[in-house]
């Protein structure tokens, strides 16, 4: 989609009259013969919802019939989208699907009352009367443009005409006497001509716009369908990264701390059997102090999985937290960030733990991959409701997000752009070849109920 929308923009550039053979434009134009090929038999088929209604509706049928045609609008929706996405290079999401409910009456009402299909079935009231009106304005201004423009070409097959001065005279007239057979009035004429070419790309481009905002607002999801989508979405990421994070707990406390606590509990057996067997209290001494030190070491490393989990610096607050974590990275890093943003309002505990682990994911990023001398992060309060974290490096650039893992799970910026979708924000990576690279994040202040 968004070379799609580039591309627009770049053909939007041109002059008039590059527009004029643009590839968009007469594509835009074949649409909208198309739209007016097929908008007859979608009227006709929406005619028939209160057609059969009123004339079955003392039986059952009545009820069956207009509801499965209010269903079936749903596929005059695909293929609009589909003649959208192919000829008007305009991808459109499909609604949701239709959920057939428990219940033969729950059912025949939900197919009555399907959104998705009513919503396709104004769009098929409302084509046919654009697509002529589009198609008819469209034409006129093509072929009397290109008619003006070579005028001076076919003026002299026109027959004679008499004037109101009792002369015969060739040409368009307008009036019984203004002719435009001399020279300066052909070629105003021809200019004439060469403006109503120069808009019709315009024009027809501005018809098929109408278009798009029609398949979008009528045959795509809403608003309310989009943001349940986005939160589903956003639920089953949590749920992943929640069960990445258990998995990692489980393997960290398997393999290091369960393995020296084993030990542990091994040296400690080792000298309670030694010292009942009257052994030398020296070696019982030597294999009690070797436990206390892998016990030691075993804390030390439970210390870094809870600091892993909650990391000790964000009971100082996020501002202090982001202080730190910039002056513990190997490279120079300037923080701007506001002291008062926690003051103006509390921020969720989640939010500010994703703030933390992102400026930090982001940073090892810049040590290990930018090539950077240094590095920049902003945290703002865009207001009362939204955070703007910036980390700007001026390194080599070209950083991409990559999906899709060896696990199947999203790693590196695309694992932190789940992450924070999964509190309902956002992240926004800008990095051409040769830098510099910017990473904006906005998150709420408080997460999504």
């Amino acid at each position: 989609m968004g070379a799609g929308v580039g591309a627009r923009k770049a053909e939007g550039m041109r002059t008039p009259f590059a527009a004029l053979f643009a590839r968009r434009t007469w594509r835009a134009y074949g649409y909208l013969w198309v739209m007016l090929l097929m908008a007859p038999f979608g009227l006709a088929y929406t005619l028939l919802v209160p057609a059969l209604s009123a004339g079955l509706l003392v039986t059952v049928v009545g009820l069956i019939v207009p509801g499965g045609l209010v269903l079936g609008a749903r596929g005059w929706g695909g293929t609009h989208r589909a003649l959208a996405r192919a000829m008007l290079d305009e991808p459109v999401e499909h609604p949701p699907a239709f959920v057939r409910p428990r219940g033969w009456w729950r059912a025949l009402g939900a197919r009555l009352f399907d959104p998705a299909g009513w919503r396709a079935l104004l769009f098929l009231v409302l084509a046919l009367p654009l697509s002529i009106l589009s198609l008819v304005v469209s034409t006129v201004f093509l072929a009397v443009g290109a008619g003006g423009l070579t005028y001076w070409l076919w003026l002299g097959f026109l027959p004679l005409q008499r004037a109101g001065d009792g002369t015969w005279r060739r040409g368009i007239t307008f009036g019984a006497n203004w002719f435009a057979d001399t020279p300066p009035r052909i070629a105003l004429v021809s200019l004439a001509g060469l403006a109503l070419l120069a808009l019709w790309p315009v024009l027809t481009r501005g018809f098929a716009g109408l278009f798009r905002l029609l398949v979008r607002g009528l045959l795509g999801p809403t608003a309310n369908a989009v943001r349940v989508a986005q939160l589903r979405a956003a639920r089953a990421a949590a749920v992943d990264d929640a069960d990445t994070r258990l998995r990692r707990l489980e393997r960290d406390l398997h393999d290091g701390t369960q393995a020296r606590l084993v030990a542990v509990a091994m040296q400690l057996g080792e000298a309670r059997e030694h010292l009942a067997a009257g052994g030398d209290p020296a070696l019982a001494a030597e294999l009690l102090a070797s436990a206390h030190a892998s016990s030691k070491d075993a804390l030390g490393e439970l210390r870094e999985i809870v600091r892993g989990i909650h990391p000790p610096a964000l009971d100082d607050g996020l501002v202090v937290a982001l202080e730190t974590l910039a002056a513990r990275t190997p490279l120079p890093v300037t923080v701007d960030v506001d002291p008062t943003i926690e003051a103006r309002g509390a921020l969720a505990p989640a939010v500010r733990s994703i703030a933390y682990y992102t400026v930090a994911e982001l940073l090892t990023n810049v040590v290990k991959h930018a090539g950077a001398s240094g590095a920049y992060v902003l945290l703002e309060r865009v207001d009362d409701r939204t955070l703007r974290l910036r980390v700007r490096d001026d390194g080599r650039g070209g950083a991409v997000v990559v999906t899709g893992g060896q696990d199947g799970r999203h790693t590196g910026l695309a694992g932190l752009a789940e992450r924070v979708a999964t509190v309902d924000g956002a992240l926004r990576l800008t990095s051409p070849a040769g830098g510099p690279t910017v990473v904006d994040v906005t998150l709420p202040t408080s997460t999504p109920t």
